[in-house]
This record gives C-alpha cells, structure tokens and sequence, in this order.
C-alpha cells in the first residue's frame, strides 16, 4: 500500500475551496435590476442556500422583496462575470467595500453584458445568457454566527425556494427534464480564481442518465 502524501498546516485567509458562480437577480426600490455576483451557494432539493454579504444591495432586495433569480453562468462567461466583480448596487458605496475598490453600478446587466429576461413566477428577470435561470422565493435569513472574542461576521445565510427552472436546450438531455453533465459546465470559483468543470469521471448509484 502506498503511503499517504504528507500534508501541513496552513491558514488561507478565504475559504473558497471550489463553489459555483451565482448571479442572483433582485430588484431595487425604483424598480430597476441589480445583479449580485456571489461565491456561496448549495442545493438540496428544490431549496438553494446562499451566502450574501451584508454590505450588498442583493441582500437588501431580497430582504424587501422575497424574490430573486439564480442565474448559473457557463465557464465562458467568466468574463461577464468578472465585469461586476468590483461593483455594488449600493449608493453611496460603504465604505469598507469603497477601501477594497468597490464602484456604484447602477445599470448591472448592461455592464456585464447580459440580456434581462422577464420570469414567469417572480418580478426579478433572469440573465438570459446563463444555461440554468432559477427562480426562488425567500424563505429565511439568518445572520452569521458571531464568535466570542472576534468581529461580527458581515454576511449573511439565506434559504430560497425554487419556484421554476428554465434550461438551455443544449445543455439538456433532450425529450427529458435532466441536465446533460457532459455539456452543462458550471463557472466555478477555487481561492478567487475562476475555473470550469473537467471531465466527467464517474457515476452516482442514483443517477436517472
């Protein structure tokens, strides 16, 4: 048996071990789209959980309207992606996000370069260029757990209800509801930096193809 490769102790200031890119669609109180870019997401079921800072304008529209769309982007959208990646719906920037080089952006789609499209179960629009669009409503938000002696965390948890799921045909299997694994390749994002799904490599005992 060979041995186990040696390891040591480190301490990365992020943890971003390997999420996928969400944009989540919210609107504003004027009524305009604000498009949020977030590096904390999980599904179980039809439930999506996500993590938002508390400086952002997504988490406060999401708050407001209870309404959302989870825009997934391909891996070659990374660019897209990166085009929001410094700025905020928020007006006047807060100051802790202006000191890292955060800029207010009103008109996110545009600067992205990403068409709105209208949804069917909730106000937000979807980001038409993203193979998978999920629309969600609010369920709860929870703060992040405050540790004694440390600041409070700046983020926060929210739990969203998938109301409806719109689909590329191409990166479906045809005359079915799945995914194509093989053609669906996710925008992921490892330590700040963005990376797209390799090969497939096997098969859970669960899967329906």
């Amino acid at each position: 048996m060979s041995q186990p490769p040696s390891h040591r102790v480190i301490t990365p200031r992020i943890l971003y071990f390997g999420t996928p890119v969400v944009l989540l669609s919210t609107l504003n109180e004027d009524g305009t789209p604000n498009l949020s870019p977030l590096s904390s997401a999980w599904a179980l079921g039809d439930r999506l959980v996500l993590g938002l800072g508390r400086l952002g304008q997504g988490l406060a529209n999401l708050e407001r309207t209870r309404e959302a769309v989870v825009n997934l982007p391909s891996a070659d959208l990374w660019p897209q992606v990166e085009r929001l990646a410094p700025t905020t719906g928020r007006s006047p920037v807060p100051e802790a996000k202006r000191a890292m080089g955060y800029v207010h952006e009103a008109h996110k789609f545009e600067r992205a370069g990403l068409t709105p499209g209208a949804s069917h179960t909730v106000a937000p629009p979807r980001a038409l260029e993203c193979p998978l669009q999920l629309e969600c409503v609010l369920l709860d938000v929870r703060e992040g757990t405050a540790v004694p002696g440390e600041p409070a965390p700046s983020f926060a948890i929210a739990e969203l209800r998938v109301t409806r799921v719109h689909a590329h045909d191409d990166v479906t299997v045809p005359g079915t509801h799945h995914v194509d694994v093989e053609r669906w390749s996710p925008l992921l994002y490892i330590f700040r930096h963005y990376a797209g799904a390799g090969p497939r490599l096997g098969r859970n005992f669960r899967a329906e193809t």
